[in-house]
């Protein structure tokens, strides 16, 4: 049988857990898609302690748990800009992504914003073509000083 995933909103209490997951999710998922230089600076984000307690505080932010663990996380900047979706290297493909895609666009349309858009990496391209998101644009971005691809994406609700 399927563990029930439980959506909450994160809290401060959460971040050694969401910034353990993302730097795994970078380190273990991404790295397919990214070289060493790229997933090191990458995963560093989750270093910015400061940062993590800005995203609780200030966006729409919530977690995935199974069994009161937390499996995935998601959180929404500006009422429609989906800013970050990472789930547990060992929960991909498992519905925990879904959950909480479903989730950021219910929060979106009562926010009355018809559309849903995303900055994503070539690694999570794949879901959000699956979702019915449309690609706009192609585009490299410097993080630390490093480039990356990924890819505007938006989708209407």
């Amino acid at each position: 049988m399927k563990n029930t995933i439980e959506i909450r909103p994160a809290t401060l209490e959460d971040i050694p857990e969401i910034t353990s997951l993302f730097r795994n999710t970078i380190t273990h998922i991404s790295a397919k898609h990214y070289s060493e230089k790229q997933i090191k600076a990458w995963a560093s984000a989750a270093d910015d302690i400061e940062e993590w307690e800005k995203r609780i505080h200030k966006l729409y932010f919530i977690l995935a748990e199974i069994d009161n663990n937390i499996v995935g996380f998601a959180y929404l900047k500006n009422g429609n800009y989906f800013d970050g979706l990472f789930v547990h290297k060992d929960f991909q493909r498992q519905g925990v992504g879904s959950k909480l895609l479903r989730i950021i666009e219910s929060k979106v349309m009562m926010n009355d914003f018809e559309v849903l858009k995303s900055d994503v990496s070539k690694t999570a391209l794949p879901f959000f073509d699956n979702k019915y998101f449309e690609v706009i644009k192609k585009q490299k971005k410097t993080y630390k000083g490093v480039m990356f691809e990924n890819y505007l994406v938006e989708k209407y609700l």
